[in-house]
């Protein structure tokens, strides 16, 4: 630890509002909840999680969606594409979600997320109770092929899955292969896995 981290950590001190999460559920109806969508590049993560969100919307839960491309043009804009930027990508929108899920918002999180490490460090943080993990599953080739941003033709030095390694889950909680599915029946699998989840979260 550095001497300012050290510094800052022996100085600082968790501040406890007046409304408790309890509190913040009974106004809201429902539970925080992190659905986190893991995936290369045009496998279909952002596409599927506003599917999701607009769906939950229609059944009136309250939902918010974090997106990498727009993270990045925002409280990210300082991170390149290193190794060390991405973890702290992730560490950064871990971070974030969890304070999401703390204000009992179901939020939608679509990051290519390639490391194993940090996908289990933000469930971690947030709890494996109120985390969902979903691989957006599609090879490389299929990626390639469908490219919807025009990201791999520009041959982008250390782009995720060709020149930077892509760890994909080994035990997700749900695997949505986009090269058999549609928008409309993988969102449709999700929403049954939130519906489920929330069910129980309520009854108990």
């Amino acid at each position: 630890m550095s001497d300012m981290s050290e510094k800052n950590e022996n100085n600082l001190f968790w501040q406890n509002g007046k409304v408790s999460y309890e509190d913040r559920r009974g106004l809201m109806g429902q539970e925080g909840l992190v659905i986190w969508f893991t995936g290369l590049s045009g496998a279909g993560k952002s596409t599927i999680a506003a599917e999701v969100g607009r769906r939950l919307h229609e059944q009136g839960i309250k939902t918010y969606l974090l997106d990498g491309d727009n993270i990045r043009q925002g409280i990210n804009s300082d991170l390149g594409f290193s190794d060390a930027d991405r973890n702290e990508n992730i560490r950064r929108i871990a971070e974030i979600a969890n304070l999401f899920c703390d204000a009992c918002v179901v939020t939608l999180v679509s990051f290519i997320s390639p490391f194993t490490k940090m996908r289990e460090k933000a469930r971690q943080l947030i709890g494996k109770d109120r985390f969902i993990e979903v691989y957006v599953k599609a090879d490389i080739a299929t990626c390639m092929e469908r490219d919807p941003k025009g990201l791999y033709s520009k041959d982008i030095d250390q782009f995720t899955g060709v020149g930077s390694a892509y760890e994909a889950p080994e035990c997700p909680d749900i695997t949505l292969d986009t090269e058999k599915l549609s928008v409309s029946e993988a969102a449709a699998h999700v929403v049954e896995k939130i519906n489920n989840l929330r069910n129980t979260q309520l009854s108990s």
